[in-house]
Formats: structure tokens, C-alpha cells, sequence
């Protein structure tokens, strides 16, 4: 479905950092979510307050606002692997690998980004048929779950955008409030010796990033748009 695509790039759009070009989009992002009916009523409330906050925030503060909450420590970090593999040398297999997949199919990174972005991962999503897609946010759902509830514990509306994935996914959406959620569930921190364990026989296992996958006719380039890390 075309209209399952616009929404995760929509959702890639949030949760990158923050551009004139968002901003200017605003409005039909927030006319899109509110009504989708994918996402239940509750996460579509809680994007349309990020929406407006987003709307509302002069974007120099955003920006600073941005790399507070997602580069100053792995708990809330966008980039995948780090929730996985840390700074081991198994993630540096699992990049190519993942990297691999996304050229297979016809999106080329920007060298200074890395293909575990979320972001990213949200971006080769929406160009791929709704159950694969659904298939591979599944496989990512615990990590999501972890960082969303991250986000709400700080206070952060950029936990609506990641918890969205969640119902996206077939998972359920967090009932009510994240932080109570997380509370009762104990969510906080995900197993990483289970993931590890899972993804260690088969480091990349997206969508069998293996697979032949028949390249696009219209090449997706994903440029950085963040400053350097």
C-alpha cells in the first residue's frame, strides 16, 4: 500500500535531525497522522503534539534539542546496533551486511550516514511491500520499545514518533502513558545477550538481507543531513 510507505517516511522525516524541509512539511505530516488509521487514537494524539512542538520551536533549538536526546548516550540513540553490538567488531559485519541489503534494493547511503539509523532502516521500509516491511519492524520492535520508553521516562515527544512503529509492526501500542507503561512492564532495558545470542549465527537478519532482492527503477540516495558524529 502507497499510503503505508508515506507514513514511514513521514515517521523517518520526525525522527531525523531536524531541517528546514521538515518544517515546511509540517502540516501535511500532521494531516496525515492524525487521521491514519493504522495508528491507534492515542499515538496519533501524542504525533500531533510532537507535530506541534515541532512547529512551534524555533529550528536552531530543535537542532539542539535533537542532538541532546539522541546523541549524548546509547539508552536513546537512533543507531541500531548500539543497542545490540555496542562498539564490538560485530557490528561492523552487521553494517555491511545491512548496507548490502539497502544496495540490493536500490537505496544508496550518503558515506557519513550509517545504515543502522533508524531513520534510514524507516526510509528502505517504506519503498518495500507493506509485509516485508511489517516483517522487518518486527524485528526491530524491542529495540523501539526500549528507546520510546527511554524518551517518555526524559520527557521527550519524540517518543510518540518511535512508539508509533510499535502498532506498525503488529505490536501493541503502549497503553496510555509510556512511562507508566514502563513502569509496570519493566521495559527499560532490553535483553541484549537474547539479541545478541539471535542475531550472532546470522548478523544481519533483515529481511534475509541474503536474498537476491530486485533492485528499484528509481534508485533511492539518502543524504546525511546531521553533522558529523
Amino acid at each position: 500500500m502507497k499510503d503505508h510507505g508515506i507514513l514511514l517516511s513521514m515517521l523517518s522525516a520526525l525522527l531525523d535531525y531536524p531541517d528546514q524541509p521538515l518544517l515546511d512539511a509540517l502540516h501535511e505530516i500532521r494531516e496525515t497522522v492524525a487521521t491514519h488509521p493504522a495508528l491507534p487514537s492515542p499515538c496519533r494524539s501524542a504525533l500531533c503534539a510532537l507535530i506541534d512542538y515541532l512547529d512551534n520551536t524555533d529550528l536552531l533549538d530543535l537542532q539542539e534539542t535533537y542532538v541532546a536526546t539522541f546523541d549524548r548516550g546509547r539508552a536513546g540513540s537512533l543507531y541500531l546496533f548500539e543497542h545490540v553490538h555496542g562498539e564490538s567488531r560485530d557490528r561492523g559485519q552487521a553494517m555491511i551486511d545491512l548496507l548490502a541489503m539497502y544496495e540490493k534494493s536500490g537505496l544508496f547511503l550518503d558515506a557519513r550516514e550509517l545504515p543502522d539509523y533508524l531513520p534510514v532502516l524507516l526510509e528502505f521500509a517504506a519503498h518495500e511491500p507493506v509485509d516485508r516491511a511489517r516483517r522487518l519492524l518486527g524485528e526491530v520492535a524491542d529495540i523501539n520499545r526500549t528507546i520510546a520508553a527511554h524518551l517518555a521516562q526524559r520527557g521527550s515527544g519524540y517518543a510518540a514518533a518511535v512508539a508509533a512503529l510499535l502498532p506498525l509492526a503488529g505490536e501493541p501500542y503502549p497503553s496510555n502513558d509510556l512511562r507508566t507503561a514502563t513502569s509496570e512492564k519493566n521495559s527499560t532495558a532490553i535483553d541484549t545477550e537474547a539479541l545478541d545470542r539471535e542475531w550472532q549465527d546470522e548478523p544481519v537478519s533483515f529481511l534475509n538481507a541474503q536474498s537476491p532482492i530486485s533492485p528499484q527503477e528509481q534508485p533511492v540516495r539518502f543524504y546525511s543531513k546531521r553533522p558529523s558524529r
